[in-house]
């Protein structure tokens, strides 16, 4: 319902609320009424526009405020005023010459706003410009990010093969065509000065094209990597599958024509000829540092044509040329420029010791000082001179061991009379570097066995400890194993000693009697110089194993051959691998080996310890060997190949009396797969193309084409042809 113009109360200009008042006069006639520039703060605006109160119209100037009551005793409360609380007007009156009050106004309220422009400041320019821009970059975002889809990245390159916006079966594709090859073919790699050839397959190396694409094909979010894809590539890495224990058994292969001991600056004899040794440096394959280098040629996808470098450590040698050389001119050429009158007993005669036998008999040992000493060997000198020196007495027997069936036995030493070795030996040396003539005079008198009776005793050689019998089939690896067992047969091992199987034989070349027979070099069957080795290193590191003696250095054969107990064998290769084991018992070890075609026996005889139990683990980690095709060029060796495996084998002591369990020991061996290898023919050569002007051989040798009718022309229907009359509809 209507106000009450009584309820109104007015805001006088001391700010304080006077009582009713009449309305304004009314304005004199002919006088235009001045616009009504009351506001009104709250109430309800028609659609046509707010209309004017001429009832509570003010002067012009005047700057009463017309404030509606707030209170229940100064308003009507109404039921229309009650529905709407918040329908309270106030007619505000605007300040002579100046605009209109609004509550709020002045130093603490907002600025107003410029000329033009909407007040609010979500709406001003500086704003709107820069939340569009950032809008649209967005949704430019959003679509770009939409429109890839599961797709590669765009500008991804992998090893140079561009996979950006390719689906992920069509990169597997492009990857499996154009990179999977690369990565596959065979390698050469340069190693120092020595070059070889890697197959990564048989390494255990190649493409993983599924984890590749997989590692390559997420959508980037960062919006500046997906901008900078725009003007530039995105280079990633392949992913390569690789099979550690196959590639270790290549860089193996490869190491024994890498590795090298330095080489002292020495002085080598050839007869009665000395001859200088320069030094050399040393070097190892950095066997780590190559499987990265092999490792990033491949996932660069380089030309399989490129060498790849790989990393060695070089050792430089203790003696230098300086020091050798003054060796061989102030003791070596005076030493072998005469003879050396030995004298015997008053009135014998004396016996000369040639240079033959001096040259034979003189050691060179580097130092770590960077000295090269010189010694003479009495067991060399003694050997030089064969009975020559009988004349003043008998040689001196050492003791030995002797195995008759299942017994051993001590055959005793034998004292000698005359001069002793190791006296001349001591007596020759101070004289070498004089002119001659030149004689020495060593003393005459017993000459002790160096290996007596009762030390071969006290070594405590009385029964069998451990035996192991392997077989072969094949003649020339049979030769070698015959020559290294009549090498070894005899060996004495004492208590702490450490038998090197290497050292123990020296050289094991064609002089040594030793024949070209088959080995494995990367992976892959040829024939070298003391082939089937091995078989005898196998055979004495299972009397070693059943021993019960301690293993200090064996290394397995990089793929499992079938004759050899799987986890219980053993390579060699002169001058790179070894066997080593240490007898760390209280009593010696005599070995006993017995050759007969076909098949070799390791015995050790000395003092049981343990009773030795062999568990064998199951074959775990199987892996499937690779297949090669190679051209047969005359030097292709087929291969069945062999599965890969890991295997634990224990080894068990057990107390001799009770036979309860002492302790255990754990052989891990891991087999790399064995590449299957098939020899192919090589292509066939493309026919010479013909000389210029020669006749060509017909096409094809297909019967003629049937002569063409006379007065035909050529593809003319026959006139007995049936012709075909096709009926307009």
């Amino acid at each position: 319902m209507p106000q009450d113009p009584s309820d109104t109360v007015r805001l006088q200009p001391d700010g304080t609320i006077g009582g009713n008042r009449p309305g304004p006069p009314p304005v004199p006639t002919g006088t235009p009424a001045a616009p009504d520039e009351t506001q009104v703060i709250g109430a309800r605006v028609p659609a046509d526009g707010p209309t004017a109160e001429p009832a509570d119209a003010d002067p012009p100037h005047d700057a009463t405020q017309h404030i509606a009551p707030v209170t229940a005793e100064a308003q009507h409360l109404s039921p229309a005023r009650d529905a709407a609380p918040h329908d309270a007007t106030q007619h505000l009156t605007p300040v002579p010459g100046g605009p209109p009050s609004v509550p709020g106004d002045g130093p603490g309220g907002p600025p107003s706003a410029p000329a033009g422009e909407d007040g609010h400041w979500w709406r001003r320019r500086a704003v709107l410009v820069p939340a569009g821009a950032v809008l649209a970059l967005a949704a430019v975002y959003g679509v770009d990010l939409l429109a890839s889809g599961d797709d590669v990245p765009r500008g991804t390159v992998v090893a140079g093969v561009e996979l950006g916006g390719l689906s992920p079966a069509s990169a597997a594709a492009r990857l499996e065509s154009d990179l999977a090859p690369r990565v596959a073919a065979d390698r050469t790699v340069q190693a120092g000065d020595v070059q070889g050839m890697l197959h990564p397959a048989s390494a255990g190396l190649a493409l993983d094209v599924p984890a590749t694409v997989d590692a390559v094909d997420d959508q980037p979010l960062n919006p500046l990597t997906r901008l900078t894809s725009l003007f530039g590539d995105r280079a990633a890495d392949p992913v390569l599958t690789s099979d550690q224990p196959a590639l270790t058994a290549q860089l193996d292969q490869l190491a024994t024509t890498v590795d090298r001991p330095p080489v002292d600056a020495s002085i080598e004899i050839d007869g009665t000829t000395p001859r200088l040794v320069e030094p050399a440096d040393g070097r190892t394959l950095d066997r780590a540092g190559a499987a990265q280098a092999l490792t990033a040629a491949l996932s660069s996808g380089a030309d399989p044509a490129t060498p790849v470098e790989l990393p060695v450590t070089v050792a430089t040698p203790r003696v230098a040329t300086a020091e050798a050389q003054r060796v061989l001119d102030a003791v070596v050429t005076p030493a072998l420029a005469a003879p050396v009158s030995v004298a015997g007993s008053p009135g014998g005669s004396p016996v000369e010791l040639p240079p033959s036998a001096i040259a034979a008999s003189l050691t060179f040992t580097p130092a770590d000082d960077g000295t090269l000493a010189v010694a003479v060997d009495p067991a060399a000198l003694q050997d030089a001179m064969g009975g020559d020196l009988a004349v003043f007495g008998s040689p001196a027997q050492d003791a030995r061991f002797e195995v008759s069936g299942d017994t051993v036995s001590v055959v005793p030493s034998v004292d000698g009379q005359g001069i002793d070795p190791a006296d001349l030996a001591a007596q020759l040396m101070p004289v070498l570097d004089d002119p001659a003539p030149r004689s020495v005079t060593p003393a005459l008198g017993p000459v002790p066995a160096a290996f007596t009776t009762e030390q071969a005793q006290a070594l405590g050689i009385r029964e069998k400890v451990s035996d192991f019998t392997t077989r072969f089939t094949n003649t020339a690896s049979g030769t070698n194993i015959r020559v290294v067992a009549e090498e070894v047969d005899g060996a004495l091992v004492r208590p702490g000693e450490t038998f090197s199987l290497n050292d123990y034989t020296g050289p094991r070349g064609t002089a040594q009697g030793y024949v070209p027979a088959a080995v494995i070099s990367r992976g892959e069957l040829s024939q070298a110089v003391g082939g089937g080795i091995s078989q005898f290193a196998t055979t004495m590191f299972n009397a070693v194993f059943f021993a019960g003696l301690e293993d200090v250095f064996h290394k397995p054969h990089s793929f499992y051959i079938s004759r050899y107990p799987a986890g219980r064998e053993a390579t060699v290769y002169e001058g790179q691998i070894d066997l080593q084991w240490r007898n760390d018992t209280e009593t010696g070890i005599y070995v006993q080996t017995e050759w007969v075609p076909g098949a070799l026996t390791v015995s050790f005889w000395g003092t049981r310890y343990y009773e030795i139990e062999s568990v064998s683990g199951e074959r775990r980690n199987a892996r499937e060997p690779a297949v090669q095709e190679k051209v047969d060029d005359g030097n292709c060796t087929p291969q069945s190949g062999s599965t890969g495996f890991d295997i634990t084998v224990t080894r068990v002591f057990k107390d001799l009396t009770s036979g309860a369990e002492l302790r255990r020991e754990d052989f891990d061996t891991r087999y790399a797969a064995e590449a299957v290898i098939r020899c192919v023919p090589p292509p066939a050569p493309e026919p010479a193309p013909a000389a210029p002007g020669a006749e060509q051989p017909p096409a094809t040798t297909s019967a003629p084409a049937p002569p063409t009718p006379a007065g035909r022309r050529p593809g003319h229907r026959a006139a007995t042809a049936p012709r075909t009359h096709r009926r307009r509809r």
